[in-house]
């Protein structure tokens, strides 16, 4: 229990791979989750006033029909 495993070291290793193993990664993640969250901010935000339907069927008959 004292000393380390080769469980141990794989996760050590993994860990600081992850953190060191390239050019700004860690910045470049956490950048990304910062706008995710501000883009969902402003969702929240947005005013309720105009709702956007999707796929709403048109007032319209269609032509192929008939009027009596």
């Amino acid at each position: 229990m004292g000393t380390f495993g080769i469980w141990h070291i794989l996760i050590l290793a993994t860990v600081a791979l992850v953190l060191f193993g390239g050019r700004g990664k860690v910045s470049d993640l956490m950048g990304d989750f910062g706008r995710g969250i501000n883009s969902f901010k402003k969702g929240l935000n947005e005013t309720k006033d105009d709702p956007r339907v999707i796929n709403a069927e048109t007032a319209e008959k269609p032509k192929d029909t008939v009027q009596q």
